[in-house]
């Protein structure tokens, strides 16, 4: 329940104060946005599976945001950001994509 009011909570807050990216940082929020989904997929399959950890699931989602954050930025230093920005997004897409279809089978039993 504390989860639901923080959610709501942040998402007025972005409503109302507007924040932009700063442009450097631009290249960066899709690649975190999608390391933050994997790892909110991630907890939503432990949960229903019965293994939650709320510090695995912190330390998932921070270092997730962290390492694809890096590897875009490392790709931006040696001139092929644009090819290892897509490399995360399919190798994490494919993971959000594995851990719905868990979600899937569990919440439908089949």
């Amino acid at each position: 329940m504390l989860a639901v009011i923080g959610l709501a909570i942040g998402v007025v807050a972005g409503f109302l104060l507007e924040p932009t990216v700063p442009l450097g940082l631009q290249p960066y929020l899709p690649i975190a946005l999608v390391a933050a989904l994997d790892a909110l997929f991630g907890a939503a399959r432990a949960r229903l599976d019965g293994v939650f950890n709320d510090r695995v699931f912190v330390v998932s989602f921070v270092f997730n945001v962290l390492v694809a954050a890096f590897i875009v930025f490392l790709g931006d230093q040696l001139g092929v950001g644009t090819q290892l920005s897509t490399a995360v997004i399919v190798v994490l897409g494919i993971r959000i994509f594995s851990n719905a279809a868990a979600i899937r089978r569990h919440v439908f039993k089949a």
